[in-house]
């Protein structure tokens, strides 16, 4: 029999799943705050269960002589070393969606909190005062709710918000018109545009490099006078002492903030705001939410260890130990184009078109179509959500068709991959082959051949044809000390458009990008990023 160790507190119906499943469990929830008992006990487990105390570092995968998988009652899986596990064959699982509903009504709880500034009037009455002039709410119906962010737990955030009648704007620069018409939202392109115009501004967005204070001080400045701003998302969003300065000056009513930069927030600037309301990332903590997401886990490592099942795995592709050889190479192949096309793309998707060409078209191909998708979603949305399982779902969820067609060998290469996507705008395609030394490598991109192995740190250019521009390029990074490891370029036409994708040694900053963008050639420039 399996057995599984369960390393911090979680809802006791997680072990009638497992003893149901034919797992045994080991519940010791003090466990997750005591490596050493940790590292002198995994020996003894195929599974670990743990939610966000417990640290799974490599040293502790390294004991782990019988693990099979990790799974983390939760999105976040940042005290997993997913790396190490995948180092050490270990599947790590999380539960990206027991808990929306959950998160999505503690928004709502603090707008209207904030709102009628009911934390505050419950300090004051409590302590035997009676000031009904001090505590002035503002009325939610008829109000407009901006969400940054219009993915699983921002369309249920608006779905409440409409009950409350409340006219729901979102910027989602992934968000369709036609998904945004199903959730009843008005979908706003401009940022700005939205802020100028929000009562209430929630935000439900990934941290990312790209969103990472994304409400600084000069967007706090283009909120609508008197606004208020909720933060139940990721802390690093927002820029909390630009808030609080706001807060202040009276230029914001108010604020609510569930997660902060740094937490346990011990103290924060935004404290000594009196309009503004905090809790302690609450977000999923209802028991609701707890039972759910323990028994998700609980069935879904259960499944893995008895069946060999992989569902919500961050990790690893759903394959059989048959096939993994052959399909491995491709799966690096359609994660690069994928991911390729995620990092370049900057408006809604709504169509992507696989076409398996040759040999490849008689393999498995649903783990390869995962692959690509996930790839292709994950810069787009909150870290954890998307994997192998989740990908298709997603998105469907968020209106993009998913199309796969086969094709006999034809062309100069014998068996390839490629990758159409439209957007409400464009349509762009890249094309890739596996080598026969196992590597993958591009071999066309918006139908300019060419020829590149994918390297962690890229540059991407599409540029006029024109004399100068290698030598301007390499100078603008010779300026910055960044080398050229590999260099490939094409081109439709002399004096026509054409394309490099660099390789570099280390990762290129944004103040790079914008010299290179100034260059009079430059149709469009991207630093790339390749696991």
């Amino acid at each position: 029999m399996p057995k599984v160790l369960i390393s911090e507190q979680l809802s006791k119906e997680a072990l009638d799943v497992f003893l149901k499943n034919g797992v045994e469990a080991d519940y010791k929830p003090n466990w997750g705050k005591d490596p050493n008992q940790l590292i002198k006990y995994i020996k003894s487990y195929d599974g670990l269960v743990v939610r966000s105390a417990t640290l799974v570092t490599d040293q502790l995968i390294s004991k782990a002589s019988k693990l099979q998988v990790i799974g983390r009652a939760g999105i976040g899986v940042d005290n997993i070393d997913v790396a190490a596990a995948s180092k050490h064959g270990v599947v790590v699982m999380n539960t990206p969606y027991g808990n929306s509903i959950t998160t999505a009504e503690h928004a709502i709880a603090m707008l209207l909190a904030v709102a009628r500034q009911i934390p505050q009037a419950h300090i004051s009455t409590a302590t035997g005062k009676w000031e009904k002039t001090k505590f002035i709410g503002i009325e939610v119906t008829g109000k407009t709710l901006g969400l940054i962010g219009a993915g699983n737990i921002g369309s249920i955030v608006a779905n409440r918000a409409i009950g409350l009648k409340m006219r729901v704007l979102a910027f989602d620069p992934f968000l369709s018109e036609d998904l945004a018409k199903q959730i009843g939202v008005k979908k706003i392109d401009d940022i700005s545009e939205l802020l100028s115009i929000s009562d209430f501004v929630s935000l439900h967005i990934p941290k990312t490099e790209k969103t990472r204070n994304l409400i600084s001080w000069e967007r706090v400045q283009e909120m609508k006078q008197g606004a208020v701003l909720i933060n139940c998302a990721r802390g690093g969003l927002v820029d909390e002492s630009a808030v609080a300065e706001a807060l202040k000056k009276g230029r914001l009513a108010g604020a609510a903030f569930d997660v902060f930069e740094e937490e346990p927030a011990i103290s924060n600037p935004l404290f000594l705001c009196p309009t503004a309301v905090f809790t302690p990332h609450l977000g999923a903590a209802t028991s609701e939410a707890q039972e759910k997401v323990a028994v998700q886990i609980a069935q879904q490592m259960s499944i893995y260890l008895r069946k060999g099942s992989i569902e919500n795995a961050l990790n690893a592709p759903s394959i059989t130990a048959e096939e993994a050889p052959v399909l491995t190479p491709w799966i690096d192949l359609v994660k690069a184009l994928g991911s390729f096309v995620g990092q370049v793309t900057e408006t809604a998707i709504r169509q992507v078109e696989i076409e398996y060409v040759g040999i490849v078209a008689d393999l498995n191909l649903k783990p390869l179509t995962s692959a690509l998708v996930a790839e292709l979603l994950r810069p787009l949305v909150e870290a954890g959500t998307v994997n192998m399982v989740s990908a298709p779902l997603i998105a469907r969820q968020r209106g993009i068709k998913i199309s796969e067609v086969k094709r006999d060998a034809q062309g100069v290469f014998g068996s390839y991959v490629k990758l159409t996507l439209s957007t409400e705008t464009i349509t762009r395609s890249i094309a890739g082959t596996v080598y026969s030394d196992g590597k993958p490598r591009f071999i066309q991109i918006k139908g300019i051949n060419m020829e590149a192995e994918p390297q962690q740190y890229m540059i991407y250019t599409s540029n006029s044809d024109s004399p100068g521009y290698i030598g301007a390029l390499g100078t603008e990074l010779g300026n910055y000390n960044l080398n050229i490891a590999t260099f490939s370029l094409g081109r439709d036409k002399k004096s026509g458009e054409a394309i490099a994708l660099l390789g570099l040694d280390e990762q290129v900053e944004d103040t790079v990008l914008d010299k290179i963008r100034a260059l009079p050639q430059v149709l469009q420039a991207k630093a790339l990023q390749f696991k």
